[in-house]
């Protein structure tokens, strides 16, 4: 906790929180305004060694009734972001990236603090945030609407039509845990340079670092109302959802939550990305030492923790025992331990989390499958990083998520039976294929049922200049540059009949 006071002490960030018996109290943001809930605290504890850290509000539907009335009243037309030219509400971004760079290594300790991040995971993390903040001028490019000339069609001879891309409205803006700054500003980026206003909701167990990144925006110069955020939980987020001012809901994670979510909006515009499992599949003509350097980092960054992760490697049977071997040798390179000593891996965000994924593996391992490394027993929130080799099919491990750094080798027969093993998963996120045959790695993008398909890498969804979302259970609409523009907005056409003007005609052949 006092490296986490060393941090918050600094005067930028002492607007935000209070201490109560020593312990910093970080505060709601709405309005404009950093304010406490009138609800408890919520504790927030470092997984690294199960220290307290800080806490948060365990915000209260009036908080919410706020925060979400903040947004509302100020989404109009003549109001907030939506009120300002475009290249001005670019400069508020530019400013944030600036402030977020200079703030970095505070934002960096806390991010290892509160998620257990390594330190190249996190300063990757913030860097990605920055680069997204800069591209905020590439996303305007997808705000351009279009002009229809309407004498295509006899029904709209004499006609033309204008069609805008309009702001959705209130965007209530819900992230998870393994992305906590970065995830909550790829939502609020295009959200508030759209001329929407956001309700941002970070993860209860890791909401530090994002909280002090709003101080920034605020800094930055973010117009009041723009941009609340809250902590909160359970029932209040039921009462957010079904809220019947926000407009739309943009939520990574699970897939249980996002089905929730999904009942209890009705009928608001809806943004998911969810759970994955996503597969590797490794072919005989392939490079064998870039697959497993490939794989080692696509499963076990951030210990697995990662709706892009790599949670089942597709071997062909053949040369599965040769990749392995490989494979092995890269893994016993890999440090475990506390980051904050240079380990490359280091805790699950909970204690839950990693029995869960000792679950996993006791079970795969019951139903026959070998474990080459690992000991398949977690400590707290530290699970051991593990290979399961001849995972059989039965196995839980081969279909659910697993988040937890388990790499999972199924073998089989060839391409087709990869392929088929691959899609009868329910979700539908991400896939990877290794070949030195461009026809096996067509038909692999062409066959394969997710979201995106990477050849010869590790999926990687990185600041989103490619688009990325689920098919299937892995949710519904795209994220990334520009394309979290299309999420955002919805179109009005406006149509103008230039007959009265002498600038267009009616066909002479079409009546309605």
């Amino acid at each position: 906790m006092n490296e986490l006071r060393e941090i918050l002490d600094k005067e930028t960030f002492g607007q935000i929180f209070e201490y109560e018996e020593g312990v910093p109290v970080l505060k709601n943001y709405i309005n404009g305004k950093w304010e406490y809930s009138e609800g408890e605290t919520v504790e927030v504890y470092s997984p690294l060694e199960d220290k307290l850290l800080a806490c948060v509000q365990n915000s209260t539907e009036s908080d919410a009734e706020r925060a979400v009335n903040a947004a509302f009243e100020n989404k109009g037309r003549d109001k907030g972001f939506r009120a300002w030219p475009g290249i001005e509400r670019v400069e508020v971004f530019k400013r944030v990236a600036a402030l977020l760079k200079e703030h970095k290594k505070a934002l960096v300790k806390t991010l290892v603090l509160e998620a257990g991040k390594p330190y190249d995971n996190a300063e990757g993390e913030i860097n990605a945030a920055i680069h997204r903040l800069n591209m905020a001028l590439e996303e305007a490019r997808k705000i351009f609407g279009e002009y229809i000339p309407g004498d295509w069609s006899e029904d709209t001879t004499g006609k033309v039509s204008i069609v805008l891309r309009e702001p959705v409205g209130v965007v209530l803006a819900i992230s998870p845990f393994n992305y906590p700054v970065y995830t909550s500003i790829a939502k609020i980026v295009p959200a508030l340079l759209a001329g929407n206003t956001v309700v941002a909701k970070p993860p209860s167990t890791d909401p530090l670092a994002f909280l002090m990144a709003v101080r920034l925006f605020d800094e930055a110069g973010t117009p009041p109302g723009c941009l609340n955020v809250l902590t909160a939980h359970g029932k209040v987020m039921d009462y957010l959802t079904s809220h019947e001012h926000v407009d739309m809901i943009t939520f990574t994670g699970s897939t249980k939550v996002g089905q929730h979510i999904a009942k209890n909006a009705a009928m608001k515009r809806l943004h998911l990305e969810l759970g994955g499992k996503g597969c590797a599949i490794v072919l005989e003509d392939a490079d064998l030492n870039l697959a497993a350097s490939k794989i080692i980092s696509g499963t076990f960054k951030y210990s697995g923790q990662r709706c892009d992760s790599i949670s089942r490697i597709l071997v062909v049977d053949r040369i599965a025992d040769v990749f392995l071997e490989n494979f092995i040798a890269k893994f016993d390179k890999l440090k475990f331990g506390d980051v904050r000593e240079g380990n490359d891996l280091g805790p699950l965000i909970s204690e839950d989390a990693a029995a869960r994924v000792a679950r996993l593996v006791k079970d795969a391992v019951n139903k026959g499958a070998k474990m080459l490394r690992g000991t398949g027993t977690c400590h707290n929130c530290y699970f051991t990083p593990t290979v399961l080799d001849r995972v059989p099919l039965e196995a839980d491990i081969a279909w659910e998520e697993t988040f937890g750094p388990v790499a999972t080798i199924i073998r089989v027969k060839d391409f087709n039976e990869a392929v088929e093993v691959a899609n009868r998963s329910r979700y539908g996120l991400d896939s990877c294929i290794f070949t030195k045959d461009m026809y096996n790695g067509w038909s692999a993008a062409k066959l394969l049922e997710t979201g995106e398909v990477t050849l010869n890498d590790a999926p990687a969804h990185g600041v989103g200049y490619f688009p990325f979302g689920g098919n299937k259970a892995s949710g519904m609409g795209r994220e990334g540059v520009g394309y979290s523009i299309d999420e955002m907005t919805r179109l009005k056409t406006v149509v103008f009949n230039l007959e009265p003007a002498g600038l267009g005609k009616t066909s002479k052949h079409y009546q309605m």
